[in-house]
């Protein structure tokens, strides 16, 4: 009974949780089903891998949880907010407050110098010192030489770093990676990813990684397979 007592108390909180979630669209020969019944629950801190092959729902199911993306079924809570029921406001408002978003492809604004683009979020939540915040975080991407080059001045990996500056620079709960290795050579792509679980350790970040990489898999607290738009491991 104290065994039982001890790991309640030391359970860290449920920020994601996902039940029966579906998603289909329609299409010319009928409706097409890309998740079927999900159920998820990460917990704060929590880092969790998701492995599938190509078309399995791994995408889908980062769009679901950052409220990218409106399920067509069940029911899915992230911080307290469900995203079933919530207007595209108050979405927008969790994915600024709460949680950082890193792609394959960067995203970044081609405009904007690696400075401008990691600001970008706190200037929008209207924070104070976003330049000095963000001159900090990409300091610790090791990227304090380049912060006034545009993303076509940067190398891939260079601006991957900007992307994981980015997505942390508010200081999230919840950071969804979509491949973020999937574009960079393995040397790269190791460096990539140790700056991002130091990042999201330091700051006690839960982390859903969708990765093909088997390695960095074996590195998360919890690994999760997803086949068909079911989660089957």
């Amino acid at each position: 009974m104290a065994v039982a007592d001890d790991r309640q108390a030391n359970a860290k909180p449920v920020i994601a949780r996902l039940a029966d979630a579906t998603l289909s669209y329609p299409s010319a020969e009928g409706e097409v089903s890309v998740l079927r019944g999900v159920d998820l629950e990460i917990s704060a801190g929590e880092i969790v891998a998701v492995t599938g092959p190509s078309g399995s729902g791994k995408s889908s199911l980062i769009a679901l949880i950052g409220g990218l993306e409106r399920a067509t079924g069940g029911d899915i809570t992230v911080l307290d907010v469900d995203l079933m029921r919530a207007d595209e406001t108050a979405r927008t408002r969790l994915r600024r407050r709460d949680i950082g978003v890193v792609f394959q492809a960067y995203h970044l604004v081609p405009a904007m110098t690696a400075l401008q683009n990691v600001a970008l979020p706190l200037i929008l939540a209207g924070a104070e010192g976003a330049n000095e915040r963000a001159a900090q975080m990409l300091e610790r991407v090791g990227l304090g030489h380049r912060l006034g080059h545009r993303p076509t001045m940067l190398s891939g990996g260079e601006q991957q770093r900007v992307a994981i500056a980015r997505a942390f620079i508010a200081e999230p709960q919840l950071i969804l990676a979509d491949e973020p290795t999937g574009n960079l050579d393995q040397t790269t792509g190791a460096a990539i990813t140790e700056a991002m679980f130091d990042l999201a350790h330091a700051g006690g970040a839960a982390m859903l990684l969708v990765t093909h990489d088997p390695a960095l898999a074996g590195r998360c607290d919890r690994h999760l397979d997803i086949d068909a738009g079911r989660i089957v491991g």
